[in-house]
């Protein structure tokens, strides 16, 4: 019985990358149809172990101008389209496509990208408040940005003038404060 290799796709509006991730294949057979019906068989390792696809593309190729390439640890696949049009999946099947079938993204860009429409990056921000944000003057978010009041929580509050005008000793603490018990600070004797 044959197993699936992982097949890695991308594409552009012209080209369909395909990568076939199969470390030491051996004797590789490729068939690519008009049609868009892609056929790849090979066997791997030392128990010559035999890999198969056998899938329908979503829509026509043309398999004069598409190249393969075999290497040490995949097969891949240039594939000029029939059509210069980009594809809304890989597989002409609808639904769930097979488990082995990923997403290239190492060669993944966006059709808005391929035609160079960098309406995302060219955005104005010049006449943005950035105050109303809740930005502190640094650029950070301050405490109002997280609906928390001004208070610095991370002060040690001082205890003022306890019994008869004593005044609690302030030792520098050796560790972090346990801030769940304000009522007793004590130094943390494990650090």
């Amino acid at each position: 019985m044959s197993r699936h290799p992982t097949l890695r796709w991308a594409q552009t509006s012209n080209r369909l990358f395909i990568t076939i991730d199969l470390p030491d294949a051996q004797d590789v057979k490729l068939k690519l149809e008009p049609e868009g019906k892609f056929c790849f068989s090979a066997v791997s390792g030392a128990e010559k172990i035999p890999y198969e696809v056998d899938i329908d593309l979503y829509d026509k190729v043309d398999i004069n101008e598409s190249k393969a390439s075999i290497g040490m640890r995949n097969i891949r696949y240039l594939i000029e389209k029939a059509e210069k049009k980009w594809w809304s999946r890989l597989l002409k099947q609808e639904g769930k496509h097979p488990v082995f079938v990923k997403i290239d993204w190492d060669k993944w860009i966006d059709e808005d990208e391929e035609k160079g429409d960098n309406s995302g990056n060219d955005m104005d921000f010049s006449s943005l408040d950035f105050s109303k944000l809740g930005l502190d003057p640094g650029g950070g978010m301050g405490a109002d940005a997280f609906g928390e009041d001004d208070e610095d929580d991370n002060d040690i509050n001082d205890e003022g003038d306890d019994k008869e005008g004593e005044k609690d000793d302030q030792t520098l603490l050796a560790g972090p404060v346990n801030e769940s018990d304000s009522s007793s600070r004590k130094p943390d004797t494990k650090a």
